[in-house]
């Protein structure tokens, strides 16, 4: 873990790599606080704005995530032309000034309006750290980096709901927009100092009508590509169904508002475990052969939270486990999915990530809100999506990969010795 990221920018910044991972990580989780800080919080945010339908307050994490992913097509084709720090410190000064102004709502409309400037403006948190990844490693490395950097980045699903629980003991819901300002200025100051340029200046691209109409298709275009985004968009949007009804289905489903936090974060908790042991294993036996072994298994998890959901419907004993593996499996698709996705665009990966994050959030953050809207005190919707989404993820992994599964396609031994030298 010597390895150290140069930079591109005529400066002499070099970070170590852990120092990049555990920076990445702070990055991406700022969009995970802005969600998961929440959940604590809504039943707060409705009463004192007046929300009467439970259902709704959902909207406060589903309108952020489908303005994120609409958010997503912006930043790409920016870093690829004025480098990658400059737009990302766009992105932070919108998440700092937007968690402000939420923390000044004065009605649930106005709330809902900011939480989607938010989640818009601050995309290329989520955009941008795919790109300074890809910059240096690709393939099955890229992926053991990116599952390193899962491990830190999820332990926010599991401290977020304790923090805003802690937050709420000292003051109101604005208070926990507040502290999400302040956590993002910190990371700000921090990229400032410490993150380098990685973007090459020989390829830096105009921002043009043509250049954006070649690269942002791109992804649709290529099929080595376009299975592993759509199934990656497919399973979170089952994930973010649990995200959207988690307060719900656990408070008053499972009868357990006080503990709230603590099983959210259990489930929660097995992705950092996931994400570890694939940083561990990827390199050895593949992106492809694991996340193709964790899809099928989630498959067949998900056709058990199927019958759970039908004949033990408020069992915790069976909920939880089932939960907890889901979100287990998952730690093997989320990164290797999305390595193998950019392998194919070296030459124009801000764009790439952008366009790739666009679909898997939009569609994502679709699903989780049709699921979450659908939610009448019970886990059968939760469950159904769930299978439903894997088995077609599988169809449109199978697409890409010509109908074969467990392959493990040569390295670019160019852009490898190429990082080795760096």
């Amino acid at each position: 873990m010597a390895h150290l990221i140069a930079s591109n920018d005529g400066t002499s910044r070099a970070l170590g790599q852990r120092e990049f991972v555990v920076l990445m990580a702070a990055l991406m989780s700022l969009g995970a606080l802005a969600i998961d800080g929440m959940l604590p919080a809504l039943e707060d945010i409705s009463r004192s704005l007046g929300v009467t339908d439970p259902n709704e307050r959902q909207l406060v994490v589903g309108l952020y995530l489908l303005a994120a992913g609409a958010g997503c097509l912006v930043p790409g084709s920016f870093a690829d032309r004025f480098g990658r720090r400059r737009v990302l410190f766009v992105a932070l000064a919108f998440y700092v000034a937007s968690s402000l102004m939420c923390a000044m709502a004065t009605s649930f409309e106005e709330l809902l309006l900011l939480r989607m400037i938010q989640g818009f403006g601050s995309a290329g948190l989520s955009v941008l750290p795919s790109a300074i990844i890809r910059d240096r490693f690709e393939g099955d490395q890229m992926a053991r980096l990116m599952s390193t950097i899962f491990i830190v980045f999820m332990a926010v699903p599991v401290l977020a709901p304790s923090l805003g629980q802690a937050v709420l003991a000292f003051g109101d819901w604005r208070w926990v927009f507040v502290s999400m300002a302040l956590l993002a200025a910190s990371v700000w100051c921090w990229a400032a100092v410490r993150l380098p340029e990685t973007l090459h200046p020989e390829e830096r691209q105009e921002i043009d009508l043509r250049t954006v109409a070649h690269n942002l298709p791109l992804t649709f275009r290529t099929r080595e590509a376009i299975g592993y985004v759509l199934g990656g968009g497919l399973t979170f949007g089952a994930v973010f169904g649990y995200i959207n009804s988690a307060q719900q289905l656990i408070s008053e489903h499972f009868g357990q508002p006080e503990n709230f936090p603590l099983i959210f974060g259990a489930t929660a908790s097995t992705l950092a475990v996931s994400s570890f042991a694939n940083s561990r294993i990827v390199e050895r036996f593949g992106a492809r052969r694991v996340s193709h072994t964790a899809l099928c298994a989630f498959i067949a998890v998900s056709t058990m939270q199927v019958y759970a959901a039908l004949f033990q419907g408020s069992s915790l004993v069976w909920f939880v486990p089932l939960m907890s593996a889901n979100l287990c499996l998952l730690g093997f698709l989320g990164a290797n999915f999305s390595s193998i996705a950019m392998l194919p665009f070296e030459a124009t990966a801000g764009s790439a990530s952008s366009v790739q994050s666009f679909i898997r959030m939009v569609l994502g953050a679709g699903i989780g809100m049709a699921i979450g809207q659908a939610y009448s005190g019970s886990a059968l919707p939760l469950a159904c999506a769930l299978l439903a989404a894997s088995i077609l993820a599988l169809v449109l992994v199978l697409f890409s990969e010509g109908g074969k599964l467990f392959s493990r396609p040569r390295q670019n031994r160019k852009f490898v010795a190429m990082n080795e030298a760096i």
